[in-house]
């Protein structure tokens, strides 16, 4: 998913399509599950939090990503409906 903006390009991705060592601002959280939407609260998943992809396990899942000073490893599927706005690569 992009948006096009006049001047410059921002690039807005699910977290799951991120590669290692990029980072990124969480710009929404789409989950209709209230229950999984809850656990990202609790896990610091907000928006405007800036996240970093770690490490990529071989087949693609659980991704490690480091946010607010720590890491944390969660399943590709589960952020497949995070929202990003890519930082820096």
């Amino acid at each position: 998913m992009e948006k096009n903006n006049t001047n410059n390009k921002t690039s807005l991705l699910s977290l799951s399509e991120l590669k290692k060592g990029e980072k990124a601002k969480v710009v929404d959280i789409l989950t209709e599950s209230r229950k999984l939407r809850q656990r990202f609260f609790d896990m610091g998943i907000t928006k405007e939090v800036i996240v970093e992809v770690k490490s990529i396990a071989p087949f693609g899942s659980p991704i490690t990503i480091e946010l607010r000073d720590y890491e944390l490893s969660v399943r590709k599927a589960d952020l497949n409906d995070i929202i990003v706005e890519v930082i820096s690569w």
